[in-house]
């Protein structure tokens, strides 16, 4: 049994190996590096002008005690030093005879070694005590040249204040540094507990569906990020696996159940033909061919149950393209043309031209053919049926198939269009009652709807008619 102590140090080392901490990481090491080099290049950039700034006073420095040389020698350039040297003034200076002896000056030697005669910049440091009486040095800067009389002036200056200023600003900057990589790595923490929950809750949905258990959804924060659309997604995933697995399992029960009459009459009429042939009454050529004739009806059934139980289950048309329906209304209006000759019924068509809806052609022209054909059967001779193609008002495109038969009264139209749903007045004509069933399916599964109205009215003898509408949505 594992120690429970080691439940948050595992925890953390979860935390540690997601992917929003290890991006975090690895932003706060790039974030590192694109930091140091700008304090490297602001303690450069700062270094560099301090420097210039120093140099500049020196050599003003310089230039006014050459001036003041120029104009009255030694003699009036010594007492100049003595006064600077004894003011606040941060320079340090030494004044050289022709023979390198000093005559004045802060300085007990000059730090340029090796002079030559010509200007010269020069680093050195500046030796001294702190408050405390320890001893301290300093950083400096010197320029030495050669008077026009052939003393030597050293001029320098102090330059541990500049570097203690520049010090400051770049501690300054790693402090800051350190700060943003603390709180980054706090913050990414938090963001990676926070992706760490919401992702377990879709790995325990998807584990959960793996087992079995088709019930479980993803929650949805309500924050509209990538773990929402994803969560919408597995559950939305997860909805139509329910559906389908629904339907595959309640398929098979449902196709017997739907079956059963069918079979039952074969068997009956076989079994009634058999009777009748041992008595020498029947005719076996007859009964097979009946026999036959049953078959095919339930063959037609078992089709028809089996494409409407697919179409529920997946919730939407396969194979789906944008196509013009109006070459499949035109198609289908020539193809019952003879049939309603024969029947004695007039069909027309009006169809719009430029139409265009998506879903799968065949299963449309299966609708239109059951809706096509309900009408020429319910339809009494001498009456006619009318097949349309429109653009509604609204955008949909409505197929629309009116006939002059008895109609379907207004209590009735929501039941109709049930599974082996037969109305009185149809139990003489052939049929499972399963066409008006197919019609709604493909409706349902293309997004749109069946629509079932009154016909054009009661018109010698007979009517009001039906007028069945297939409704499907506009291309957005």
């Amino acid at each position: 049994m594992p120690d429970e102590r080691d439940a948050p140090a595992a925890g953390l080392l979860r935390l540690f190996r997601a992917a929003p901490f290890r991006l975090t990481l690895l932003s706060l090491a790039l974030f590192a590096f694109a930091g140091s080099a700008f304090m490297a290049y602001v303690y450069i950039a700062a270094t560099g002008e301090a420097h210039r700034r120093t140099d500049a006073e020196i050599r003003r420095e310089a230039e006014s005690l050459v001036e003041v040389y120029n104009r009255a020698g030694v003699a009036a350039l010594n007492p100049v030093l003595v006064s600077r040297m004894a003011g606040e003034r941060r320079f340090v200076y030494l004044l050289l005879d022709r023979d390198g002896r000093k005559v004045s000056g802060s300085l007990a030697e000059s730090p340029a070694e090796g002079f030559t005669g010509a200007p010269t910049w020069v680093r050195f440091f500046l030796s001294g005590q702190d408050p405390q009486g320890r001893p301290l040095s300093t950083p400096a800067r010197g320029f030495q040249q050669r008077l026009s009389g052939g003393e030597i002036l050293f001029v320098g200056a102090d330059t541990g204040d500049d570097r203690d200023f520049v010090v400051t600003i770049v501690r300054g900057l790693w402090g800051a540094g350190a700060l943003v990589v603390v709180l980054g790595i706090t913050a990414g923490l938090l963001v990676s507990r926070n992706f760490t929950r919401a992702m377990t809750g879709l790995t325990n949905v998807v584990a959960a569906a793996r087992n079995g258990d088709l019930t479980a959804r993803a929650a949805v924060r309500g924050a509209g990020d990538e773990l929402d659309r994803l969560a919408e997604g597995l559950n939305d995933m997860l909805d139509r696996l329910d559906r389908s697995m629904s339907a595959h399992r309640h398929a098979g029960d449902a196709i017997a159940h739907d079956l059963r009459s069918p079979l039952t009459r074969l068997k009956a009429r076989l079994e009634t033909a058999l009777l009748d042939i041992e008595a020498g009454r029947g005719d076996a050529r007859q009964a097979l061919r009946q026999a036959l004739e049953d078959t095919d009806g339930v063959l037609r059934t078992f089709s028809a149950v089996l494409a409407i139980s697919r179409l529920q289950a997946a919730g939407e048309a396969p194979n789906a393209v944008v196509f013009d329906p109006a070459g499949v209304v035109g198609d289908m209006t020539e193809l019952y043309g003879p049939l309603c000759e024969d029947k004695g019924l007039e069909i027309g068509s009006d169809i719009a031209a430029g139409l265009t809806v998506r879903g799968n052609p065949a299963f449309v022209a299966q609708a239109l053919a059951n809706l096509v054909d309900n009408a020429v059967k319910y339809t009494p001779q001498g009456g006619a049926v009318m097949v349309r193609l429109r653009r509604r008002a609204c955008g949909d495109t409505e197929i629309s198939v009116t006939d002059t038969g008895p109609g379907v009264p207004h209590h009735d139209r929501d039941r109709v269009v049930g599974r082996f749903v037969r109305l009185e007045n149809s139990r003489n004509l052939p049929g499972a009652g399963l066409g008006l069933s197919l019609v709604a399916a493909v409706a349902q599964a293309h997004g749109g709807r069946l629509e079932l109205g009154e016909g054009p009215g009661v018109y010698d003898g007979s009517g009001p008619g039906l007028r069945a509408a297939l409704i499907l949505p506009a291309i957005s």
